[in-house]
């Protein structure tokens, strides 16, 4: 596999060995030690899977009190994923990184805690599978607004399709006093 390293450390891509022949394709999407050694050196404990429509925007969240690493790809279609390093005193605080996952590149992006995640699909619809590092909490959950000027997200749509929870999330300045510092998400 190739692992990329993006301007937000601990944010990786990784693109899979994909093995072609006449029949379809192989390719080994995890492997605990491998991916160890490359950085995602996590215990995933839970799958997730969704499917959404052309425009849909999943984002940005994260939690606060029980942070999940996550490492996601796209099954199907394509999207355009998103990470935001939200940890106070990092040197890449309020940055972001996109990356394009889908079912013909077959990328992955990995997620550390401590970093917010969205994505936005591109295909008429996508189906995106992800492993997180903790199970999901409602209470712990934090949502940025997805378009807060602050952070400056570049998303490929003016016109997102939102959740309810989603429309209603806030700006990162309503969060400063309850984000985790550098020193606790680090490494």
């Amino acid at each position: 596999m190739n692992v990329i390293k993006t301007a937000l450390d601990g944010v990786l891509v990784i693109e899979p060995r994909v093995f072609r022949d006449d029949r379809g394709f192989f390719a080994e999407t995890y492997h605990g030690p491998r991916y160890g050694e490359a950085g995602v050196a996590v215990e995933f404990v839970q799958d997730n899977h969704s499917r959404s429509a052309k425009d849909t925007l999943r984002g940005l969240h994260t939690q606060l009190e029980r942070p999940q690493a996550k490492l996601l790809r796209a099954l199907r279609g394509t999207i355009f994923d998103v990470a935001v390093d939200i940890r106070k005193g990092s040197p890449t605080f309020r940055q972001w990184v996109g990356v394009e996952l889908s079912e013909e590149n077959f990328r992955q992006i990995f997620v550390p805690a401590g970093f917010a995640h969205g994505f936005c699909v591109l295909s008429e619809s996508a189906d995106v599978e992800y492993k997180c590092s903790d199970l999901y909490d409602p209470a712990s959950e934090m949502r940025l607004l997805w378009n807060d000027p602050e952070i400056g997200v570049q998303w490929p749509t003016a016109t997102p399709q939102l959740s309810e929870k989603d429309r209603e999330a806030l700006p990162l300045a309503a969060w400063m006093d309850r984000l985790p510092t550098y020193e606790e998400r680090a490494g």
